[in-house]
């Protein structure tokens, strides 16, 4: 009886835990909204992953400084060739410069291309960061070891990015 109510214990809790980890994110750029402003409080983050242990999330703070909408041609994502784990921070900038784009499995999207969409890019005034600096604390990602792809973050600076890649922060403009 005590090993069925354990079962019954860790499947409840194990349930909760996924349905919080499937929510999804909040943002302040949802459909409802009408997208980003000059003066929101934005924030870049990676990482998080794992059910029940999870990595730590590293993350980038600002506020919008600029933005402006852009005709983006559609193209396939570059092919890297090696897995995402193994990705340098040149690597990730060469896929982020192609972003938007369409992975090539997408048969009948690329069939389609090329083709034009809107994209909304921002210039985030840098407030706080929080990156890993070696490998034991998070692998190679976006942020890494004081920087945003190849930029050094440091107080005051513009960094331009795509409006899609950020999250409202919460309760704060």
């Amino acid at each position: 009886m005590r090993r069925v109510l354990a079962v019954v214990a860790g499947s409840s809790l194990a349930a909760a835990l996924l349905a919080d980890d499937a929510a999804p994110a909040a943002s302040a750029f949802s459909a409802a909204s009408a997208g980003p402003q000059l003066g929101d409080c934005v924030i870049f983050s990676e990482g998080g992953a794992g059910r029940l242990l999870k990595a730590p999330t590293y993350w980038l703070k600002g506020s919008i400084a600029a933005l402006s909408r852009q005709r983006w041609q559609l193209d396939r994502c570059p092919h890297i060739g090696k897995p995402a784990a193994a990705h340098t921070v040149a690597d990730h900038a060469r896929l982020a410069a192609a972003m938007p784009c369409v992975e090539p499995a997408s048969v009948s999207v690329v069939d389609t291309l090329p083709r034009e969409v809107e994209v909304t890019r921002v210039q985030v005034l840098v407030a706080e960061w929080e990156t890993p600096w070696s490998h034991q604390h998070g692998t190679t990602g976006w942020l890494f070891r004081g920087q945003f792809l190849e930029q050094t973050l440091r107080k005051g600076a513009l960094i331009d990015m795509d409006a899609a890649w950020l999250e409202g922060c919460e309760g704060e403009r």
